[in-house]
This record gives C-alpha cells, structure tokens and sequence, in this order.
C-alpha cells in the first residue's frame, strides 16, 4: 500500500509540474476563461484538481477554429464581400485596348511570323 502512496505522489508531482510548464509556456490567445495569470494561480494553488481543469477548460487547442487564420482568398465570407464590377469593367477596358491594338495592325516579329 505504501508503493502505491509512493507512486501515486510521484505521478501527481510530475502531472503538476507538467501542468504548471505548459500553462506557464502557452501564448496568451490559447487560455480560455480568465487570464494567463489567474490559469497559473489555479494550477499551482489547486494542485491536481487545477491541472484537470487546465486540460479540460481551460487551454484552447491548436487546431480551434476560434483561433485559426484563414487566408483571404480561403475565406468564402470574404470572397462574397468583393466587388466584382470594378475587376469586370477593368478587365473589359483592357480587352478593349488589346483589340484596339491588334486593329492596328503594328508591325513586329508575331504579324511576321503568321505571314
């Protein structure tokens, strides 16, 4: 019964540890609820029970989508947003020009090389 006390407090002691390094080591935007500073006052006054709740509640995944940067040109909220009639009328003006241009008929290596 002793070994296992033993074992126990041991395990306890290095799940704590472990606790109080990875709230202490987290960025500021991956702890839920309160702050990074009341997290760690909780792990460290709360011995096991605080570092549960740690796990449980309190540290915010990598992958939480709360916290993940999505790329413009990923983001199907902001593709709606854009306004496609300034591109629409630009991209018409240049085909314009570029037509224009190919009326002209200016001399060069490609008017030659159809020839």
């Amino acid at each position: 019964m002793a070994r296992l006390l033993i074992i126990g407090g041991f395990l306890a002691a290095v799940f704590w540890v472990f606790s109080i390094v990875d709230c202490a080591l987290q960025p500021a935007t991956r702890h839920r609820g309160v702050r990074k500073a009341a997290w760690i006052a909780i792990v460290i006054l709360i011995p096991v029970i605080g570092g549960i709740l740690w796990f449980v509640l309190g540290r915010r995944r990598a992958d939480d989508q709360s916290t993940r940067l999505i790329a413009p040109d990923d983001d199907p909220e902001f593709l709606r947003s854009i306004d496609k009639t300034e591109q629409d009328a630009r991209i018409a003006e240049l085909e314009a020009e570029l037509a224009r241009l190919d009326d002209e008929g200016g001399e060069g290596p490609a008017k030659d090389a159809r020839q």
